[in-house]
């Protein structure tokens, strides 16, 4: 799945997690993207179930995405509030 710059963009406009309109390396940004990544590989692992490679890398996505929400959780922990109520993520 590649996303082309106009999807990131969307991506990014719909959770409005950009504070500014070319920051894309941000910690919500980048966590905005490994979420709509894991939820596009999760659709692609209930239609294939014995796809194991892209179980793995869906699972070195989630951890990428918990390493960068535990950063944000001790840097700023209001940002962390913030992401979590609005990508829906539980923890």
């Amino acid at each position: 799945m590649i996303l082309t710059t106009e999807a990131k963009q969307a991506i990014f406009e719909k959770n409005s997690l950009q504070k500014l309109k070319t920051d894309t390396g941000s910690a919500e940004a980048q966590i905005g993207l490994f979420t709509h990544r894991i939820n596009h590989l999760t659709e692609h692992l209930k239609a294939n179930k014995k796809d194991h490679s892209t179980r793995l890398g869906l699972l070195k996505l989630v951890g990428k995405r918990r390493r960068m929400l535990d950063y944000l959780q001790h840097r700023e922990i209001n940002r962390y509030r913030a992401i979590i109520k609005e990508l829906g993520i539980r923890k």
